[in-house]
Protein backbone atom coordinates (compact mmCIF):
# COMPACT_ATOMS: atom_id res chain seq x y z
CA UNK A 1 0.00 0.00 0.00
CA UNK A 2 3.04 2.08 0.93
CA UNK A 3 4.53 1.66 -3.04
CA UNK A 4 1.14 2.42 -4.78
CA UNK A 5 0.50 5.79 -2.34
CA UNK A 6 4.10 6.93 -3.33
CA UNK A 7 3.39 6.29 -6.89
CA UNK A 8 0.18 7.51 -7.21
CA UNK A 9 0.55 10.89 -4.80
CA UNK A 10 4.29 11.61 -5.19
CA UNK A 11 3.60 13.11 -9.43
CA UNK A 12 1.92 15.62 -8.11
CA UNK A 13 4.49 17.12 -4.91
CA UNK A 14 2.61 19.38 -2.09
CA UNK A 15 -0.62 19.47 -3.56
CA UNK A 16 -0.51 15.17 -3.81
CA UNK A 17 0.64 15.49 0.09
CA UNK A 18 -2.27 17.85 0.98
CA UNK A 19 -4.68 15.85 -0.80
CA UNK A 20 -3.61 12.65 0.64
CA UNK A 21 -3.23 14.51 4.16
CA UNK A 22 -7.01 15.86 4.08
CA UNK A 23 -8.56 12.38 3.03
CA UNK A 24 -6.42 10.42 5.63
CA UNK A 25 -7.87 12.47 8.37
CA UNK A 26 -11.67 11.24 7.63
CA UNK A 27 -11.83 8.49 5.24
CA UNK A 28 -8.38 6.97 3.53
CA UNK A 29 -6.31 4.55 4.64
CA UNK A 30 -2.95 5.23 4.58
CA UNK A 31 -1.39 7.85 6.49
CA UNK A 32 0.50 10.35 4.71
CA UNK A 33 4.07 10.13 6.52
CA UNK A 34 5.51 7.77 3.63
CA UNK A 35 4.64 10.57 1.35
CA UNK A 36 6.09 13.25 3.61
CA UNK A 37 9.10 11.33 3.68
CA UNK A 38 9.58 10.25 0.06
CA UNK A 39 9.20 14.05 -0.77
CA UNK A 40 11.21 15.55 1.75
CA UNK A 41 13.97 13.48 0.80
CA UNK A 42 13.95 14.74 -2.05
CA UNK A 43 14.43 17.95 -1.17
CA UNK A 44 15.34 18.54 2.02
CA UNK A 45 15.47 21.92 2.42
CA UNK A 46 11.14 21.73 2.33
CA UNK A 47 11.27 19.51 5.29
CA UNK A 48 9.28 22.17 6.91
CA UNK A 49 7.12 23.77 4.39
CA UNK A 50 6.17 19.87 3.81
CA UNK A 51 5.13 19.32 7.49
CA UNK A 52 3.39 22.45 7.13
CA UNK A 53 1.33 21.26 4.26
CA UNK A 54 0.73 18.08 5.80
CA UNK A 55 -0.82 19.51 8.84
CA UNK A 56 -2.79 21.54 7.38
CA UNK A 57 -4.51 19.28 5.57
CA UNK A 58 -4.64 16.77 7.84
CA UNK A 59 -6.07 18.83 10.07
CA UNK A 60 -8.49 20.01 7.72
CA UNK A 61 -9.62 16.68 7.29
CA UNK A 62 -9.88 16.26 10.76
CA UNK A 63 -12.38 18.70 10.43
CA UNK A 64 -14.76 16.77 7.53
CA UNK A 65 -14.21 13.69 9.83
CA UNK A 66 -15.72 15.80 12.85
CA UNK A 67 -18.26 16.24 10.88
CA UNK A 68 -19.40 13.35 9.41
CA UNK A 69 -19.12 11.85 12.94
CA UNK A 70 -21.62 15.29 13.94
CA UNK A 71 -23.88 14.59 11.00
CA UNK A 72 -24.41 10.92 10.18
CA UNK A 73 -22.00 9.22 12.75
CA UNK A 74 -24.79 8.09 15.39
CA UNK A 75 -27.12 6.65 13.68
CA UNK A 76 -24.54 4.58 11.82
CA UNK A 77 -23.52 3.34 14.94
CA UNK A 78 -26.81 2.79 16.62
CA UNK A 79 -26.95 -0.22 13.61
CA UNK A 80 -23.30 -1.91 14.95
CA UNK A 81 -23.39 -1.05 18.23
CA UNK A 82 -25.56 -1.25 20.98
CA UNK A 83 -26.88 1.95 22.67
CA UNK A 84 -25.54 0.57 26.51
CA UNK A 85 -21.64 0.50 24.40
CA UNK A 86 -22.30 3.70 22.84
CA UNK A 87 -23.09 5.59 26.06
CA UNK A 88 -20.03 3.69 27.36
CA UNK A 89 -17.94 4.98 24.71
CA UNK A 90 -19.69 7.92 25.07
CA UNK A 91 -18.48 8.64 28.63
CA UNK A 92 -14.85 7.29 27.78
CA UNK A 93 -14.92 10.27 24.82
CA UNK A 94 -16.29 12.75 27.54
CA UNK A 95 -13.50 11.84 30.62
CA UNK A 96 -10.90 11.97 28.31
CA UNK A 97 -12.28 14.46 25.46
CA UNK A 98 -9.30 15.43 23.15
CA UNK A 99 -6.71 14.11 24.45
CA UNK A 100 -7.72 10.83 23.22
CA UNK A 101 -7.97 12.42 19.85
CA UNK A 102 -4.31 14.00 20.64
CA UNK A 103 -2.93 10.21 21.17
CA UNK A 104 -4.48 9.56 17.95
CA UNK A 105 -3.04 12.38 16.27
CA UNK A 106 0.58 11.93 17.61
CA UNK A 107 0.39 8.06 17.02
CA UNK A 108 0.49 5.49 14.59
CA UNK A 109 -3.29 4.41 15.53
CA UNK A 110 -5.84 5.06 12.64
CA UNK A 111 -6.58 8.82 13.05
CA UNK A 112 -10.08 8.77 11.02
CA UNK A 113 -11.22 6.75 13.74
CA UNK A 114 -10.59 9.50 16.52
CA UNK A 115 -11.88 12.70 14.17
CA UNK A 116 -15.43 10.98 13.23
CA UNK A 117 -16.00 9.80 16.96
CA UNK A 118 -14.95 13.02 17.95
CA UNK A 119 -18.30 14.62 16.03
CA UNK A 120 -20.31 11.77 17.19
CA UNK A 121 -19.31 12.55 20.62
CA UNK A 122 -19.74 16.05 20.44
CA UNK A 123 -16.04 16.96 21.30
CA UNK A 124 -15.90 20.58 21.90
CA UNK A 125 -15.03 21.52 18.26
CA UNK A 126 -12.39 24.67 19.68
CA UNK A 127 -10.44 22.01 21.51
CA UNK A 128 -10.34 18.92 18.99
CA UNK A 129 -9.14 21.56 16.36
CA UNK A 130 -6.46 23.11 18.79
CA UNK A 131 -5.43 19.41 19.73
CA UNK A 132 -5.09 18.11 16.47
CA UNK A 133 -2.90 20.92 15.21
CA UNK A 134 -0.34 19.87 18.03
CA UNK A 135 -0.78 16.29 17.78
CA UNK A 136 -0.53 16.35 13.94
CA UNK A 137 1.82 19.31 13.89
CA UNK A 138 4.03 17.39 15.95
CA UNK A 139 4.16 14.39 14.11
CA UNK A 140 5.18 15.97 11.23
CA UNK A 141 7.55 18.66 11.82
CA UNK A 142 9.24 16.07 13.65
CA UNK A 143 9.70 13.86 10.39
CA UNK A 144 9.67 16.82 8.17
CA UNK A 145 11.78 18.81 10.18
CA UNK A 146 14.62 15.98 11.07
CA UNK A 147 14.90 15.44 6.87
CA UNK A 148 15.51 19.06 6.78
CA UNK A 149 18.48 18.80 9.28
CA UNK A 150 20.42 15.81 8.52
CA UNK A 151 18.64 15.23 4.87
CA UNK A 152 18.83 11.25 3.06
CA UNK A 153 21.09 9.65 5.86
CA UNK A 154 17.73 9.67 8.23
CA UNK A 155 15.69 7.50 5.92
CA UNK A 156 16.59 4.38 7.24
CA UNK A 157 15.69 5.36 10.80
CA UNK A 158 12.48 7.20 10.50
CA UNK A 159 11.21 4.49 8.34
CA UNK A 160 12.63 1.82 10.79
CA UNK A 161 11.76 3.48 13.97
CA UNK A 162 8.99 6.06 13.49
CA UNK A 163 6.30 3.95 15.19
CA UNK A 164 8.68 3.39 18.56
CA UNK A 165 9.97 6.81 18.76
CA UNK A 166 6.29 8.61 18.36
CA UNK A 167 4.78 5.38 21.19
CA UNK A 168 7.64 6.67 23.73
CA UNK A 169 7.06 10.26 22.89
CA UNK A 170 3.19 9.77 23.67
CA UNK A 171 4.94 7.45 27.07
CA UNK A 172 7.16 10.02 28.04
CA UNK A 173 4.23 13.30 27.84
CA UNK A 174 1.51 10.96 29.83
CA UNK A 175 4.24 10.48 32.07
CA UNK A 176 4.96 13.96 32.51
CA UNK A 177 1.47 14.92 32.74
CA UNK A 178 1.02 12.21 34.97
CA UNK A 179 3.75 13.56 37.15
CA UNK A 180 2.75 17.24 36.97
CA UNK A 181 -0.80 16.03 38.08
CA UNK A 182 0.46 14.00 41.29
CA UNK A 183 2.77 17.63 42.29
CA UNK A 184 -0.47 19.55 41.64
CA UNK A 185 -2.20 17.37 44.15
CA UNK A 186 0.19 17.66 46.68
CA UNK A 187 1.13 20.69 46.70
CA UNK A 188 -3.10 21.64 46.74
CA UNK A 189 -2.91 19.90 50.33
Amino acid sequence: MAKWTVEKFLPYGPTGLFVLSFCESSFFPVPPDILLIALALIEPANGLRLAGITTIGSVLGAMLGYLIGLKGGRPLLRKVISEEKIAKIHEYFSKYDAWAVGIAGFTPIPYKVFTIAGGVFYIDFFRFILISVISRGARFFLVGGTIYLFGPMVKIYIVKYFNLFSMLFVLLLVLGFYAAHLALRRHNR
